[in-house]
């Protein structure tokens, strides 16, 4: 046998193995990653704020704790309760017919009204300002390209309010502000912190393009609407699957979580109400807008990589072959069948009511004589008129003013103006001693420091993504990516960056999962927070400011014309 003799040079025992690397760094500061349990992997704690922020403020501990436990609610209700007063603030103004309101506003008051839309004469916008109970409704079909769950729930506003400007963009107000709402708890959940949860939800507040879509009676507010929801009940469908294989694996003696590769591969997870309501928020969606239907892909197959992710975790040795067997048709019946159903029912005003445009085709039309007579002839007739619809929107290539390439969304190459008045000195509100004319616009313009921000923090998430394998920011990815990409495929078509709206909560969540990187992981120093927490505050005050900048042109406000032009940040927004 041999012994480690003493070194003559120390006159202590040698030591038989060189300190490793990262013990050799931790003169640098560098800190290993905390091992995380089996249980935690599988359904992460929330965090909880420092003890050292409450201490700063004054707070005894006995105080703390029931102001954490309701934090995760009183934290969004108030961001919440911020974007309503913004949004409901003089929602009557402009008092006027603005963009494509003269489509929408006319069309859902005729669909509440008599269960179809009506051909409405032309030139009848001042009518109905003017007194909209002498403006009958329609009684002949008119022709339009958009599914009706849009325009049934604009129609409840202008049921309670009445056929007016504040009527027809009331409800679309309240799902704006649902939405902030909803993002602030989809943050939290996400990210398992109700501070980075309430920052995505006040973004998503003062964002511009938001806000002005929350004030107007258009569909792609509706559309964001329900994709956020399905998104939201996806995440909650994650969650409640993990819990229950978490619940399943055995618990060694010392009360730890072990991985169990037959429990992870065999293990039927059952009804996943989550995931039908996912369904039908994705079937509303699609009845809102087509582009609906490309959230549906993109957020099936996020579901179901998560569930590969999640057997991978429990154990599972081959997980995707396990999610084949056990989540695929289940998940597949639980979303795209309870879509499509949701879909159909959607259009129940136009299938009983037998007056719609192209209802009759294939009872007393050109669809009478054909082999599939043992189709109910209501079911032929929206075949029929979807397929027409689909030919008008792919060939929709008329130019516009201020159509724009899908590649300019990002940095807002050319916003959409909504309605423009330049009154002169004296008139209609402007004052008598202004220099040159006022102007009043509604400009359909993200806040342009957000979406700034925002190009970088999508760079963020994309690295998150591929080099830390971060599912919080694949999700983001994804969920950009089918909101955005899919309009790169259509360069002719004739497009607006309003379009983007339904993307934007997600770029929201990409700003704060940037903006959390900035503040430091858990166990940062003191110099690092502070650093990461004044460039973190002062971009955040930035974007504050930026919102109230523009807040004139997001409301129509009459301001004078040099006001106006020094506003123009870029050419291409006039």
């Amino acid at each position: 046998m041999t012994s480690t003799a003493p070194s003559p040079l120390s006159g202590r025992e040698t030591d038989p193995q060189p300190p490793g690397w990262p013990q050799r760094l931790r003169r640098f500061g560098y800190a290993p990653r905390p091992v995380i349990g089996l249980r935690e992997r599988l359904v992460p704690p929330y965090a909880k704020p420092s003890e050292r922020i409450w201490s700063v403020f004054g707070l005894p501990p006995e105080r703390v704790e029931p102001l954490l436990r309701h934090a995760a609610w009183l934290g969004p209700l108030l961001v919440a309760l911020v974007a309503g007063a913004l949004r409901f603030w003089n929602l009557g103004e402009p008092d006027a017919v603005i963009f494509d309101e003269t489509y929408y506003a006319k069309d859902s008051w005729a669909l509440i009204n008599q269960g179809y839309e009506g051909a409405w004469p032309k030139d009848v916008d001042q009518r109905i300002l003017k007194d909209p109970s002498a403006v009958p409704i329609p009684t002949d079909p008119g022709y339009v390209v958009h599914p009706p769950v849009g325009k049934w729930i604009i129609g409840v506003g202008e049921k309670l309010f009445g056929f007016t400007p504040f009527g027809w963009r009331f409800m679309v107000a309240v799902l704006g502000t649902l939405s902030v709402l909803m993002l602030c708890r989809i943050g939290r959940r996400l990210f398992r912190s109700t501070f980075l949860g309430c920052l995505a939800g006040l973004l998503l507040a003062v964002d511009g393009l938001h806000f002005v879509m929350s004030r107007t009676a258009l569909l792609d507010l509706v559309l964001m609407f329900f994709v956020l929801a399905a998104f939201g009940c996806l995440l909650l469908d994650r969650d409640w699957a993990r819990a229950r294989l978490a619940a399943a694996l055995p618990v060694d003696a010392e009360g730890v979580l072990r991985p169990d590769a037959h429990v992870a591969q065999t293990l039927r997870l059952g009804a996943r109400p989550w995931r039908i309501a996912a369904g039908v928020m994705l079937g509303l969606a699609a009845g809102t807008k087509w582009n609906g239907l490309y959230m549906m892909a993109a957020f099936g197959l996020l579901t179901v990589l998560w569930d590969v992710g999640a057997r991978r975790t429990a154990g599972a040795v081959r997980p995707y072959r396990a999610v084949a067997r056990r989540d695929l048709v289940p998940a597949f019946v639980a979303t795209v069948p309870v879509a499509l159903v949701t879909y159909v029912v959607s259009w129940s005003g136009w299938i009983f009511t037998d007056n719609g445009h192209f209802r009759q085709w294939a009872s007393t039309g050109p669809g009478r004589e054909t082999s599939w007579g043992f189709v109910p002839d209501w079911l032929r007739s929206l075949w029929h008129y979807e397929t027409e619809v689909y030919e008008f929107h792919v060939n929709l290539t008329s130019g516009h003013t201020y159509q724009s390439n899908p590649w300019s969304w990002l940095v807002m190459g050319r916003p959409v103006s909504y309605y423009y008045e330049d009154p002169k000195p004296g008139v209609d509100g402007c004052p008598a001693d202004t220099r040159g004319n006022c102007a009043a616009e509604v400009l359909a313009l993200g806040t342009p420091l957000l979406w700034w921000a925002g190009c970088f923090a999508i760079l963020y998430v994309l690295w998150r993504w591929f080099f830390r394998r971060d599912w919080r920011a694949g999700a983001i990815v994804c969920a950009i990516a089918a909101g955005w990409v899919p309009w790169l495929l259509y360069q002719e078509r004739t497009i607006f960056v309003f379009y983007a709206v339904v993307f934007v909560p997600f770029l929201c969540l990409a700003v704060a999962m940037m903006i959390g990187a900035m503040l430091g992981p858990p166990g940062t120093d003191e110099r690092r927070r502070a650093v990461g927490a004044i460039g973190a505050g002062v971009l955040v005050l930035l974007i504050l400011w930026n919102f109230i900048y523009f807040h004139p042109l997001y409301t129509g406000t009459l301001i004078p014309m040099d006001e106006w032009r020094a506003r123009m940040w870029l050419d291409t927004w006039v």
